[in-house]
């Protein structure tokens, strides 16, 4: 941020403290807010295009805040107006809307109004530490845990709803979070369409949306993003483990190789794809891992928690954990055991991770043998509220409380 952006803001955040007081909440204003603004996914989208599937976004006022609003690849639906994370405006819909929906943390300057509803869709069920849970923070350059916990804490407080996926989340989710007010166990809004049978057609228009070969199997990399792996304060990297040529040479001519970062990654990694046509970056606003989880053959993952949505799917997964120890020891701590719970072979460098992929390439029925009962355990586990109903249900809740 440079220093003239950061008093210009500085500057606009006195002001909305002092006009907030004199402020009040106008009936039916809704702002969304996804990947704090980095694009237009997640269950806060899900939830909005409910809305406008049953053609209230003519009855609310439906406000989606973007770092960048002019991004021709935010294609969104509806009658939405889309404005820009704090600048004036954005202040000013935080200020009156009757709703709040985002799936992350609010900036913690940001005052909630007494009577705005806060739903907190959140965005994962958890497989790495979390808040309050948390014994050590290497975070972007942040290593105060005390102080991080304060303010996680002062955050969860004006949370009035907590959307979460399966019982198990909202186990951690009530102690992580120190969260005392209601949470919606019901899934999540995102993977109501997961739940949803696609033929052939269907899965083919995806895959032109996404420039995806028709023929070829699509192997889906999501890995999550390490709190250390960062080249100033917050702003976070990717570090590819995987030797992507080795890749195009070994399964180049039957599939194709996606890379999809988390959405804190701010510098991805460089990808020549007139030289390498069987990998592709694909990191865009207009990207919906969603979308990419539908067309995926294969997905490979780490401690993500992509892996409990994917799973939905019933599909093959690969566990790509080549830190696993520092991780779990070290840097972040996990709540299970992943070699014990995850359906899916666990492996720890490239070359294994590229013969396991061969192995499911050219036998599936090998892979759903090995890894049944474990997959039947974790759908039961983490999916047990999954049912394609979770948008409309939050639909209704807006409904009784407008």
């Amino acid at each position: 941020m440079s220093r003239i952006r950061s008093l210009f803001i500085n500057l606009i955040i006195k002001i909305y403290k002092i006009i907030n007081h004199f402020m009040s909440v106008k009936k039916s204003v809704i702002i969304f807010e996804s990947n704090v603004g980095k694009s237009y996914t997640g269950n806060p989208k899900y939830i909005y295009e409910e809305l406008v599937r049953q053609n209230l976004d003519k009855k609310y006022k439906c406000v989606w805040v973007f770092e960048n609003p002019k991004d021709k690849n935010l294609k969104t639906v509806g009658t939405c107006k889309k404005i820009k994370r704090l600048r004036i405006r954005y202040f000013y819909y935080i200020m009156i809307s009757q709703f709040w929906i985002f799936d992350s943390r609010h900036p913690r300057f940001i005052i909630k109004q007494k009577d705005t509803n806060y739903i907190q869709t959140w965005h994962g069920t958890p497989l790495k530490k979390l808040a309050l849970d948390m014994d050590s923070l290497s975070m972007g350059g942040e290593t105060d845990i005390e102080n991080y916990k304060r303010l996680f804490k002062l955050n969860t407080q004006n949370w009035d709803f907590l959307i979460s996926q399966n019982k198990y989340s909202s186990e951690i989710f009530r102690r992580a979070f120190d969260f005392r007010n209601r949470i919606i166990e019901i899934g999540y809004p995102r993977n109501d369409r997961l739940v949803m049978k696609y033929d052939t057609d269907q899965k083919n228009a995806l895959k032109q949306k996404y420039g995806l070969p028709l023929e070829k199997k699509i192997i889906l990399y999501a890995p999550t993003w390490r709190d250390n792996e960062f080249y100033s304060k917050m702003k976070y990297e990717m570090n590819l483990r995987i030797n992507i040529d080795l890749f195009s040479e070994e399964l180049g001519e039957e599939a194709v190789f996606i890379i999809k970062s988390h959405y804190l990654i701010s510098k991805n990694i460089l990808i020549n794809n007139e030289t390498n046509n069987s990998v592709l970056l694909l990191n865009s606003s207009s990207v919906d891992i969603q979308e990419l989880f539908i067309v995926s053959d294969i997905l490979i993952t780490d401690y993500s928690s992509v892996m409990f949505d994917f799973s939905i799917l019933g599909k093959p997964m690969i566990f790509y954990v080549y830190d696993y120890e520092f991780y779990r020891d070290q840097l972040r701590g996990l709540y299970f055991d992943i070699v014990d719970e995850v359906p899916g072979p666990i492996v720890f460098n490239d070359i294994d991770l590229i013969d396991q992929i061969k192995k499911i390439i050219s036998s599936s029925s090998t892979y759903y043998i090995e890894y049944n009962e474990k997959y039947k355990s974790f759908v039961e586990k983490y999916n047990h509220a999954d049912d394609g109903t979770a948008a409309i249900k939050i639909v209704e809740l807006i409904e009784m409380l407008n």
